[in-house]
């Protein structure tokens, strides 16, 4: 897929300001830290703007006249960020890292669902596939993390993300919070290859569950998707780091 040769060249430039460390490895985690909360909450029906998600993250100042359940995912979701970047070297995904996520983002929610796989069936509004039924759910995660071990060498980091959020997701193992995991262990595996994070703004919504529902017959259409945000978060920094943006036919090399 071209989009693929175009992520790694910008892959290329961005490597040639690295390594990111001290302080501008921080502004970067920072930088994302609220633009990724604010963004998986949003897709969820969280209605903190961008704003206060900033001041009540950065100044611990909660925001008046909204449900608490809004700050509580907000400051659970950065906690579990913060985990993610911990992952940062490892190259690999654990179910004990997935269950930790989880714990940080859920545990002052619903503590007794806190860190679990649920006991309970679920469904998908407006999806018209069931997930995985209660009792089939550890059978199912088992295998999706023998399958991270198997096939992340056999496809590009991309591909490979996008994947394991959709198999997370169709799965749906907690009793709630899924999609803001799925989105966060996505972005765990791009960053441990050196990509930068995949932030889907609420805007695309409609978009991100049509292809995600999609999926369910055809990842391709999901994976491009991914590709594309990936992308405009390259642009990003890039733009923020005044990185000339390079073109196709820049004649930078690039891996087969």
């Amino acid at each position: 897929m071209d989009i693929y040769k175009l992520l790694d060249l910008y892959k290329a430039t961005i490597d040639e300001r690295r390594p990111f460390e001290g302080e501008m490895l921080k502004q970067i985690r920072d930088y994302y830290r609220i633009g990724l909360t604010w963004s998986s909450n949003a897709l969820e029906g969280n209605i903190l703007t961008e704003s206060e998600t900033k001041v009540l993250l950065e100044d611990g100042l909660t925001i008046g006249g909204k449900p608490l359940l809004y700050t509580y995912e907000a400051v659970g979701h950065a906690k579990a960020y913060d985990f993610m970047f911990t992952l940062l070297r490892n190259r690999t995904i654990t179910e004990r890292d997935v269950l930790t996520m989880h714990q940080m983002f859920y545990e002052n929610i619903e503590a007794e669902y806190a860190g679990r796989y649920r006991d309970v069936y679920v469904f998908i509004s407006g999806s018209k596939y069931p997930v995985t039924e209660p009792e089939r759910i550890q059978a199912e995660m088992d295998g999706l993390f023998q399958w991270i071990v198997n096939e992340r060498e056999q496809l590009h980091p991309i591909a490979f993300a996008a994947l394991l959020h959709k198999r997370f997701v169709f799965i749906h193992p907690f009793k709630d919070g899924n999609g803001r995991i799925a989105r966060l262990i996505m972005n765990a595996s791009l960053i441990q290859d050196g990509y930068l994070l995949a932030i889907i703004p609420p805007v695309l919504r409609h978009e991100y569950i049509d292809h995600l529902e999609k999926a369910h017959r055809d990842d391709k259409p999901f994976e491009q998707f991914i590709a594309e945000r990936v992308i405009e978060s390259q642009k990003e920094i890039m733009r923020l780091l005044h990185i000339p943006i390079p073109t196709m036919d820049s004649g930078i090399d690039m891996k087969p």
